[in-house]
């Protein structure tokens, strides 16, 4: 059956020098590389992409990056032909063919080349070269695009500078009137002067020789001039090709380069995020997110539709150390008529995971593994110890769904019995009435929870524009608020939600600010959600996530509650039990992590990893003959492990069985040769 991939556009060789900041100077790239960054693409390149393509190492990594190039420039990515790349070397052709003439191939060098090249061929072009009153000259004109900071319609005037060699861009106040006519006497600084002269010769020329853009002041007022003309050749028309360009990709190119498979290297596509911290009336905290790639590419036979979606996620500390890792795959299926229902709509994907007080930085990596397309969010994130009086997020939807509070499993940004429905952007169209607000306040003191208010206001350029006052719960020391405010009335425009904590006297004791904006637009185009559930907080495989964590800060004393819970709770799961032990283990309670695993001997006796766990629990114990049938067993499980291997040699030695511990670790040299303790060891025992 034909196979084929649909995508949903949503929205809108050598020794190299390597400088300090481990980049490779252009001179030194091999000459292919170096050709394409200085001729073929030197009039589009942004900076940034420029210095990520010299931090590359390989020469496959820059052919990947030219690939994801090309890609963010493809107006239709979903089809064969890169039309952006297709014209733009076609430009290059004519350039080189119709304005070089010093050198053959040159004409990209000129200025002609280089506006051609960027802008594309003019609408009009008017030709003044055979005036004895003036230089030779050319007018082009174009239709502007504003989107791109152009003006709706311009000229670009090229002129020979002393009637010789290639034609060089005008500027009116860099070059001025005078540098068009042929031996003037007059004063050049006489722009009403000039002006005539030049009507006088050519009205056309008089004209767009005081400004590019038609209609402006410079054109009717000879004595006046700005400097518009001068920012449209010098600034505007070059960044013309990075105006729609999200140079994201680049970055994240060299991110991930060595961290995901090379055929999703060159596919990085945008995306939107909200990344939140939110406690669970349990007092779990949770790290919300909804996550809105630009594109969702989807696999079609025949009449059946499919796509398989990837996450990865990563939490570290600030030393670096990982206290969290997680995968998730996420296969959907659609028909036909739910896939009409979907085409053309932004995509979201949510999720949740719990997590231990402290600060972290999140890295969360989404692949479709149908397009071989990724995105990708890092966020710095703060877990409070919910004991000190703070302001957790402003949650700002513009829609709620009515939930089951009872429920088993939890939602993102589900709260009680309602689940928010934000948008990372915090948009709200012309249409949407309501501002759905949820917060929460930790830390009451006493005092505040007899007294204090909570005051929520609605700012326009720092004027409160909606204000609430609510007294703060005087039965516990958090507070959930949700808040549903009527914005109906209110003109499109940024706006600022506030939210302050105050004492008896209406004193702040802290405040929190969040954005939104209105836009002019009545509606805005909303997703459609794919939403993962999670455990509940009572479920043992959150105190088992929660129990690991803890563990991997170096906080086991905290952990062993957790993980106990988490086993007791599960007891048939050996992975639950694993996990207790290895805290045990670090807390020195090795004969209690060995009454834990033993009994799964007998109903997991093909687990390599609990017989090796075994073996190591009783070498501590000071059991070597056991130790070694628990690490004899987990070999013939688990494969040859060189950790194992040298465990078996040491027990042999503690037991002064020299011969079996010699063929042990001989036997980890032949896996492994540089291991220098080993082979000094070997090497003495076999001296005696």
């Amino acid at each position: 059956m034909k196979r084929r991939i649909i995508a949903f556009v949503l929205l809108s060789a050598g020794l190299m020098s390597l400088g300090s900041d481990g980049k490779i100077a252009v001179r030194d790239l091999p000459e292919r590389f170096r050709k394409w960054l200085e001729e073929e693409v030197v009039y589009i390149i942004s900076p940034k992409e420029k210095d990520v393509f010299l931090q590359l190492q390989a020469d496959k990594e820059r052919d990947l990056f030219i690939q994801a190039f090309w890609k963010q420039r493809d107006p239709t990515p979903g089809t064969e032909e890169n039309e952006f790349k297709t014209e733009h070397y076609r430009r290059i052709e004519y350039a080189n063919h119709h304005f070089g003439r010093e050198a053959t191939g040159a004409g990209w060098r000129t200025d002609m080349g280089r506006i051609f090249i960027i802008l594309g061929p003019p609408k009009d072009i008017e030709y003044y070269e055979s005036m004895n009153r003036l230089y030779p000259m050319q007018v082009w004109t174009y239709t502007g695009d504003p989107e791109l900071g152009l003006p709706p319609s311009f000229h670009v005037v090229f002129y020979k500078r002393s009637g010789i060699g290639n034609y060089i861009l005008y500027s009116p106040i860099k070059d001025g009137p005078a540098s068009l006519i042929p031996g003037y006497m007059g004063d050049a600084t006489n722009l009403a002067a000039l002006y005539r002269y030049l009507k006088d010769v050519e009205p056309n020329v008089a004209l767009v020789a005081l400004s590019l853009i038609p209609g402006s002041r410079e054109q009717f007022d000879p004595y006046s001039q700005s400097f518009a003309s001068d920012i449209l050749v010098s600034a505007t028309i070059p960044s013309v090709p990075l105006k729609k360009i999200e140079t994201a990709y680049a970055e994240k190119m060299l991110r991930y380069k060595d961290i995901i498979e090379v055929e999703y290297t060159a596919n990085y596509i945008d995306s939107d995020a909200l990344v939140e911290v939110i406690r669970d009336p349990s007092g779990v905290f949770f790290v919300h997110y909804s996550l809105e790639p630009r594109r969702l590419s989807i696999e079609q036979y025949g009449n059946r539709y499919a796509t398989d979606l990837e996450v990865s996620g990563m939490v570290t500390d600030a030393d670096g150390r990982m206290i969290y890792q997680f995968e998730r795959a996420w296969p959907l299926q659609f028909g036909a008529e739910e896939v009409e229902k979907i085409k053309g709509r932004l995509f979201g994907a949510q999720d949740m995971f719990p997590l231990v007080e402290g600060g972290y930085r999140f890295s969360l990596l989404w692949k479709n593994k149908v397009s071989k397309e990724f995105t990708s969010i890092e966020r710095s994130l703060v877990v409070p110890d919910g004991r000190s009086l703070r302001i957790g997020p402003l949650i700002l939807a513009h829609r709620v769904l009515k939930r089951d509070a009872e429920a088993k499993s939890r939602k993102p940004f589900f709260m009680e019995d309602l689940q928010l429905v934000p948008s990372p952007r915090n948009d709200f169209g012309r249409a949407d009435n309501r501002l759905y607000l949820y917060v929460q306040v930790y830390g009451l003191d006493p005092e505040l929870r007899s007294s204090g208010f909570l005051e929520i206001s609605i700012l326009k350029e720092q004027e409160k524009v909606r204000e609430r006052t609510r007294e703060l719960p005087t039965d516990r020391a958090a507070a959930d608020v949700f808040e549903e405010f009527d914005i109906g009335g209110l003109a499109p425009a940024h706006y600022s939600v506030r939210v302050a904590v105050l004492d008896r006297d209406k004193t702040p004791r802290i405040e929190k600010e969040g954005h939104f904006f209105i836009s002019h637009s009545p509606t805005l185009p909303r997703p459609w959600f794919v939403t993962m559930s999670s455990a509940a907080p009572s479920d043992p495989a959150v105190a088992n996530i929660l129990g690991n964590q803890y563990v991997n800060k170096g906080e086991t004393a905290r952990a062993l509650p957790l993980l106990e819970k988490a086993h007791r709770g599960r007891p048939e799961h050996l992975r639950y039990a694993l996990d207790y032990a290895r805290a045990l283990f670090l807390e020195e309670n090795f004969l209690q992590a060995k009454g834990i695993l033993v009994p799964y001997t007998q109903t997991d006796a093909r687990n390599g990893e609990l017989f090796g766990f075994l073996g190591s629990l009783d070498q501590k114990l000071g059991n070597f003959e056991s130790a070694i049938a628990h690490y004899q067993e987990s070999l013939k499980h688990q494969g040859t492990n060189l950790n194992i291997l040298n465990a078996i040699g040491e027990c042999h030695y503690r037991l002064g069985n020299t011969a079996e511990a010699l063929v042990a670790w001989e036997k980890s040299l032949e896996i492994n040769p540089r291991q220098e303790e080993i082979r000094n060891l070997v090497q003495s025992l076999k001296k005696n």
